[in-house]
C-alpha cells in the first residue's frame, strides 16, 4: 500500500504542476509581461538597426572623403611633378642659352683676332 500511495502522490503532484503551468500560460499578467518584453526587444532591434545604418552611412561618407583626399593628393603630386618638369626644362634651356652665348663669344673673339 505504501507503494501505491507514493505513486498516487507523484501522479497528483505531476497533475498539480501541469495545472499550475496551464494556469500560468493563461495568466493575463504573464501575457502582459511577455508583450512588454517583446516590445522592448523590438525597440532594441530598431535602435540597433538605426545605429547600424548610421554607422554604414558614416563609413560611406568617410570613404568618399578619403577618395576625394587621395585624388586631390594625386592631382597635387601630378601638378608638382609637372611643375618640377617645367622647371627642369627651363633650366636646361637657360644652360643651352648660356653655352651658346659662350660659344658665340669665343667665335667673336676669334674673328676679332683674325682681323
Amino acid at each position: 500500500m505504501d507503494f501505491t500511495d507514493r505513486r498516487q502522490a507523484a501522479k497528483d503532484a505531476k497533475a498539480a504542476l501541469l495545472e499550475k503551468t496551464k494556469a500560468r500560460q493563461n495568466d493575463p499578467a504573464l501575457q502582459a509581461r511577455r508583450a512588454e518584453r517583446a516590445a522592448v526587444v523590438a525597440a532594441r532591434e530598431e535602435r540597433e538597426a538605426l545605429k547600424r545604418q548610421k554607422r554604414e552611412q558614416e563609413e560611406a561618407e568617410r570613404k568618399v572623403q578619403e577618395q576625394a583626399e587621395r585624388e586631390a593628393a594625386e592631382a597635387l603630386a601630378a601638378q608638382s611633378a609637372a611643375s618640377e618638369q617645367d622647371r627642369l626644362i627651363a633650366k636646361a634651356m637657360e644652360d643651352q642659352a648660356a653655352q651658346k652665348a659662350k660659344r658665340d663669344a669665343r667665335y667673336a673673339a676669334r674673328q676679332n683676332r683674325k682681323s
